[in-house]
């Protein structure tokens, strides 16, 4: 009975959330009874709410092994914590055969998120198979079962374990949100709509619905309702609700306020810092040892951009290391980031926490983050402190809203005097543009006729490559006007998907201008890309979010980018890449501005040649695709951030000149 007593007690603490005390009274009781099956799962509870995974896993494994006599309604005190209504009663040693059978499904099934936690995605995949073979109407287990599948990029398979669940469950808002994010990354954008809309019916609060709702109309160019859901969300996020991811603010909304604060909502929620073993502090090194973290080392923009700085990092000075968490892939961009790095650690199959712990091994003065808050990233490895200095770099332009991020790379265009308030890192300022350029990237020697592009045989080309969820409305109908004035020019834009377009030629007509004068694209390898590019006339960039890889695509092959700038990181990328190529007068300020530039270039074919020439010399010679002065830029200040943490000084602004 002292067991029992010991046993109500931690279960009385554990409710009230009071999880060292109740983790105490539970290690009490497994001392006079090793097998209490519910003292070992809630330990592996209070393991999964205090961050340790593999311990929980550990833990939940012993409770399936225990002696099925001490096996309780393991579902209903597994859940005690959260209900109100829990009474001692159902801690009963009376055993049924329907109740054993659930405590051992819902061993399986806290054991398969404790794996998820892990990133061990086919086991966890395994322990939910088990959960639903004991309990079939397991939901919460098939909707978790398709999470790991997600995570696999078996997003097929993943959809159809959420329509299992919804079988069962058909309001299940989880299955209803996730499957809508399976079906996203499976390009079934209308399906996915449908999905959110659902789960936003049922629980009109969900956590960072909105901002993926109105994301996902934006990948459709759905613009129904635009202007009052932009508004909710705005005034959502400056209320600090958790209303959307960051990245889909930064594409939406043009304040750098409202962008900063989604990011601080977005790492409370998600990313909080995490307790981690003190890093000591290392006496000065022959070399700094620089760690580039990344789900992108494989034929991706990114590292398009990043290959000749891999090559180029002055070894007498620095030590790189890459440390890879996405797929793996056998391209020759892989092959070329392996050779270029000192060390090329694939850390994919490891949890957040296992891979700082390795960082921190390997003695790392600097992380470098190249993927923010973008597809495949991993915050929780700079949660748990990968090196003494943490740097976020290129993949996500913006502000991270973490005090575990200590600088982020910009330059005066994208962050001018005065805005850094804006910015929860100390910034690293680099002169002319914080975006690295690969000097060495191949155009394909291929010359497309107009015809082959599906462009007309004469006529002005108007261009934009960017994601067409970057298309607003404003832009849209700007840019209407201006192919309404230019008699005969056509917009060429990327096809990204049948919805997408046809509602753009729709929207077009609504403006009275006839659908066939919209040209899309389909995507081509990116030296071909780069060849049919200069098909195109003028660049015609974007707001709030700028052209980013897709500017630099442009002004590599010749094509002059029109941009008008906002307030935000995003949307000032294209002025900061014009500056650093010499071309200021391509940055317009106003929306007429902008217009007026884009006729005017159009109809002034003297005009528009002399900026191309001036383009073709500046392109070699002006720093934007300088790529070893770059480097040597970006050296200066690796350097001057890691004298401050020599010194013990904090960080804090820092200018290279």
């Amino acid at each position: 009975m002292q067991t029992e007593g010991s046993f109500q007690q931690a279960l009385a603490l554990h409710k009230q959330g009071k999880l060292d005390e109740a983790r105490v009274l539970y290690q009490q009781t497994l001392q006079c009874q090793p097998r209490h099956f519910h003292a070992l799962n809630l330990l592996g509870i209070i393991a999964m709410e205090t961050n340790r995974p593999a311990d929980a896993v550990k833990l939940f494994e012993n409770a399936i092994l225990t002696n099925r006599q001490f096996a309780l309604s393991g579902i209903t005190v597994a859940n005690a914590v959260e209900q109100p209504n829990f009474s001692d009663a159902d801690c009963s040693s009376d055993i049924q055969p329907v109740a054993l059978q659930a405590d051992y499904a819902a061993a399986y099934y806290n054991r398969g998120n404790a794996l998820i936690e892990l990133r061990q995605f086919e086991t966890a995949i395994a322990s939910y198979d088990a959960a639903i073979a004991l309990k079939p109407d397991l939901v919460k287990a098939y909707s978790n079962r398709g999470n790991a599948l997600h995570e696999l990029q078996r997003f097929e398979d993943a959809i159809a374990s959420y329509d299992q669940a919804l079988a069962i469950q058909p309001n299940s808002v989880q299955a209803h949100h996730n499957r809508g994010s399976s079906l996203r990354e499976f390009k079934r954008y209308e399906e996915a709509l449908a999905s959110y809309q659902r789960a936003i019916s049922l629980e009109p609060n969900l956590k960072f619905l909105h901002g993926q709702l109105l994301h996902m109309k934006m990948h459709l160019c759905d613009w129904q309702d635009y202007d009052a859901e932009v508004a909710e969300l705005s005034a959502r996020i400056e209320r600090a609700e958790a209303a959307s991811s960051p990245f889909s603010v930064n594409v939406l909304l043009g304040s750098a306020a409202l962008q900063r604060r989604a990011a601080e909502t977005w790492v409370r929620e998600k990313y909080p810092a995490q307790p981690a073993a003190a890093i000591l502090k290392r006496s000065r090194r022959a070399k700094i040892c620089l760690g580039y973290f990344s789900a992108d080392y494989h034929d991706h923009a990114t590292m398009h951009l990043m290959g000749g700085l891999f090559e180029l990092h002055d070894r007498s000075q620095f030590e790189v290391t890459a440390l890879s968490f996405g797929p793996y892939s056998e391209d020759p961009m892989r092959r070329r980031l392996v050779a270029a790095c000192d060390e090329f650690i694939d850390v994919s199959r490891k949890s957040d926490r296992e891979i700082a712990g390795l960082a921190r091994s390997l003695q790392l003065d600097i992380a470098v983050d190249l993927k923010g808050f973008t597809q495949g990233c991993r915050p929780g490895i700079f949660a748990s402190r990968a090196a003494p200095l943490q740097v976020n770099y290129l993949g996500y332009p913006g502000t991270m809203g973490a005090g575990y991020m200590d600088y982020l790379i910009a330059d005066r265009t994208l962050i001018a005097a005065g805005a850094e308030s804006h910015y929860r890192e100390k910034i690293l300022y680099l002169p002319n543009s914080y975006q690295v350029n690969d000097s060495q990237r191949a155009i394909a020697p291929k010359v497309f006729s107009r015809e082959e592009l599906g462009l007309p045989p004469v006529g002005f080309v108007f261009c934009c490559f960017n994601n067409c969820y970057k298309i607003t409305p404003d832009i849209f109908a700007l840019w209407m006007r201006i192919l309404r004035r230019v008699e005969g020019s056509v917009l060429w834009l990327s096809e990204d998907h049948p919805a997408a377009s046809g509602n753009l030629r729709r929207e077009a007509l609504r403006r009275r201008v006839s659908a066939e004068r919209l040209i899309f694209a389909q995507r081509l390898p990116v030296s071909e890309h780069l060849a049919r590019l200069r098909a195109a006339d003028l660049f015609l960039d974007t707001l709030p979010c700028n052209a980013h890889t897709t500017a630099s695509d442009a002004l590599w092959a010749g094509v002059p980018v029109l941009t008008r700038p906002g307030e935000t990181f995003a949307g000032r990328v294209a002025a900061s890449l014009l500056n650093a190529v010499g071309l200021p007068e391509l940055i317009a300020l106003s929306g007429d501005q902008y217009e007026d530039l884009a006729v005017d270039l159009a109809t002034d074919a003297q005009r528009l040649g002399r900026l191309k020439h001036r383009l073709t010399q500046n392109r070699l010679t002006t720093p934007l695709f300088d790529t070893r002065r770059f480097v040597r830029h970006l050296e200066v200040g690796y350097s001057r951030i890691y004298e401050r943490y020599q010194a013990d000084l904090p960080p804090e602004h820092i200018s290279v000149t």
